[in-house]
């Protein structure tokens, strides 16, 4: 007789795995349908194309309001590897002027990123392949044209002040987000140091496509579309007009204008010289003009000589030397130092020219005395009065070079500065051995010479300080974000030397001097009052560079100014004439001395 509770039993398993069963695909069903989006996307990718919106990045004028740097439109050729269907490589390689090997190579990098997202695969595309591409590119899936803007420039001057923007890399996706493949980013100068401010905030628009990848419309009119933000303006604080003259004067030389707005720290002008159409670097042969540019090892026309390139400032240190002889109690207006063609030590001597002597503070600016100078920095080291010991005296030395800007970076919107050379007593006590170095070790630095590098920009910073008699703002390019009479505060805290008032004048009437009837008269502008200093630093075996810094007009200082000239010889020689013209040209808007103008501009120094 057969057991039917065994049959009842199996029955009910059968049950429960049915049961079961059916819950487990229910379950997963309504996980796939409801809970999980990832194939409801992948439907909508179909139907839809996620675009980002790049806004415009922002433009930039000059302080006057003329504009600089504008966008135009560029378009771009994108691809989703994973839409690719029935592609014909070798027709869109035609249109593209690419070989097949290019294609799988671009293609392949686009599939490294990402198979799901578009990724770039020609960048500004020339306007005729556009238009013929556009009228074909239904038959090429999974690729589409995207616009975007590019820099356009309204000069060809102050390109290492503008900078140029580049197309992102890697290393630029993973330090921001914010970048995607084809993003473009501030590489140096303005675009670089306001990269967060111009570049904006992306939107996003969703966009309908058909089956064959064309775009028809907007997805529900735009409702879920985020618009784009577009980049602030800046004003920047260069003169357009100046910034030009001093690069015109400067061609055919090697070197470097710096001016500043004394009262405000705003740079008025930043040439460095060879330079660089910044045109160059925008547009389809961008890699190829910048790899020609890298590679000029005879110019360097990438190399920003104004906040790169260290120098021997030579005489034009000595300014900074007589405020701290003076604020240190070493000198005052009626110490006189002698000079016998030079001054002595030991065995050897540093030579001077002929002038009158014994000198003041006043005399030994106007005349550029070395010995003046090696007598005054002596003294100061070699004082046990106030200084225990040679070390003591330099330190103290060393803080007040320091707070008068060099040794150090400003730390502003001055793209890739550096600091340039002061050594500390560490560093002497390392050449020289612990307590064995003294005045006369180190003379050289007396006089600018020596161990001593400053940048044309710390120098033009050093007039503008004597200009205010004792203080300076931060040296900067931009003066204004988003509106032109927003002024840019962060570069508005005053910053004090530490020197007293009174120790400027004499240095200032020495520099006028200098100007009228001294070693920088080549520097007098008719009718306006001049201060000015030369500079011969010397740069064994070549040439030596010609310096000059000044400011003017002396009892309303408006524009201090540096000059080098690389391998120019005297700071009477290029450097003083040049400054004269420049001097002339921002105060009275105009050059009368058209000879003196013609002899810079033809002018052409050989070095090589």
């Amino acid at each position: 007789m057969i057991d039917k509770s065994i049959y009842s039993k199996r029955k009910g398993w059968i049950l429960f795995i049915f049961v079961f069963v059916a819950v487990v695909y229910i379950v997963r069903l309504f996980s796939l349908q409801v809970l999980d989006d990832k194939w409801k996307k992948g439907a909508q990718n179909n139907a839809f194309r996620h675009v980002a919106d790049i806004p415009p990045r922002g433009l930039i004028f000059d302080r006057n309001g003329e504009k600089l740097v504008d966008n135009e439109i560029s378009y771009d050729l994108m691809v989703v590897p994973r839409n690719i269907r029935f592609l014909d490589t070798l027709e869109l390689c035609n249109i593209l002027n690419i070989d097949t090997a290019e294609f799988n190579k671009r293609l392949n990098r686009a599939k490294r990123y990402s198979n799901n997202v578009p990724s770039l695969f020609a960048k500004r595309l020339p306007p005729q392949m556009y238009a013929f591409l556009t009228e074909r590119l239904y038959r090429f899936k999974g690729f589409y044209i995207y616009p975007r803007t590019v820099r356009t420039y309204y000069t060809q001057a102050a390109a290492h002040s503008l900078g140029y923007i580049a197309e992102v890399n890697y290393k630029d996706m993973d330090e921001d987000a914010y970048y995607t493949v084809g993003d473009y980013i501030g590489r140096s100068g303005i675009e670089r140091s306001y990269e967060n401010v111009l570049r904006g905030e992306k939107g996003q628009r969703i966009v309908l496509v058909d089956n064959l990848g064309r775009e028809k419309g907007s997805y529900d009119n735009g409702t879920y579309d985020i618009a784009a933000i577009p980049g602030k303006n800046l004003w920047a604080s260069i003169d357009k007009n100046l910034q030009e003259y001093g690069e015109l004067l400067m061609q055919g030389k090697r070197g470097s204008i710096v001016a500043i707005e004394p009262s405000t720290g705003e740079i008025l002008c930043l040439v460095t010289s060879p330079s660089y159409d910044p045109s160059l670097l925008v547009g389809s042969e961008r890699g190829n003009n910048y790899m020609k540019l890298h590679h000029d090892s005879i110019n360097k026309p990438l190399f920003n000589r104004a906040l790169n390139a260290m120098y021997p400032p030579g005489s034009t240190f000595k300014l900074a030397n007589a405020l701290v002889f003076q604020q240190s109690g070493i000198v005052n207006e009626h110490t006189l130092y002698s000079c016998q063609m030079g001054f002595a030590y030991g065995n050897r001597k540093l030579g001077c020219h002929a002038h009158p002597s014994p000198l003041n503070v006043s005399g030994s600016v106007q005349h550029s005395c070395n010995a003046w100078y090696c007598r005054g920095f002596k003294s100061m080291l070699e004082n046990r009065k106030y200084y225990r010991t040679t070390r003591e005296a330099y330190e103290d030395w060393y803080r007040y070079i320091l707070k008068l800007g060099f040794g150090q970076k400003f730390d502003t919107d001055l793209s890739y500065e550096i600091a340039g050379i002061i050594p500390s007593a560490d560093y002497y006590d390392k050449v020289y051995g612990k307590n064995r170095w003294q005045s006369t070790s180190i003379i050289s630095i007396s006089i600018g010479q020596g161990e001593i590098c400053a940048t044309p920009v710390q120098l033009a910073n050093l007039v503008a300080i004597i200009a205010n008699k004792g203080y300076y703002y931060p040296p900067h390019l931009i003066r204004a974000i988003n509106h032109r009479d927003s002024l840019n505060d962060r570069f508005t805290e005053r910053k004090s030397v530490g020197i007293n008032l009174e120790y400027f004048d004499n240095v200032i009437e020495g520099m006028e001097r200098a100007a009228s009837g001294g070693t920088a008269r080549r520097a007098s502008v008719p009718g306006i009052r001049v201060a000015a200093k030369t500079g011969t630093a010397e740069n064994p075996p070549k040439k030596d560079h010609s310096l000059l810094v000044c400011f003017a007009p002396v009892d309303n200082p408006k524009i201090a100014i540096s000059i080098i000239v690389e391998n120019g010889g005297f700071g009477a020689t290029w450097a003083a004439p040049i400054a004269s013209l420049m001097l002339e040209r921002y105060l009275n808007d105009t050059v009368v001395r058209t000879d003196l103008e013609a002899q810079m501009i033809e002018g052409k120094i050989h070095y090589w």
